[in-house]
């Protein structure tokens, strides 16, 4: 039971994030985008914490925090760049 409902979930992140890329393309200004991107990184944590749950193993979960962090400093950093054009004052 709990297979099938790890596949149900990994599907339902996949399309997703297949969604998230067609905005990523398709973005009319760069918030879009970048909220795009943004939304990647959640879903590819998502699948990173059900593939861990599906091979049992803790080294996923500790992979998905590292990828939390470079998500979050990345989408504050591009947020920054929109805004004020430069990353260091």
């Amino acid at each position: 039971m709990i297979g099938i409902a790890l596949t149900f979930a990994a599907g339902c992140f996949g399309l997703a994030l297949l969604a998230n890329l067609f905005r990523l393309v398709k973005g009319p200004d760069p918030a879009d985008r970048i909220l795009a991107l943004d939304t990647m990184v959640i879903n590819v944590l998502a699948l990173l914490i059900l593939y861990g749950v599906w091979q049992g193993t803790a080294i996923y979960f500790e992979a998905s925090i590292l990828v939390a962090m470079v998500g979050f400093v990345s989408t504050v950093a591009y947020c920054r760049f929109i805004l004020r054009g430069d990353l260091i004052e």
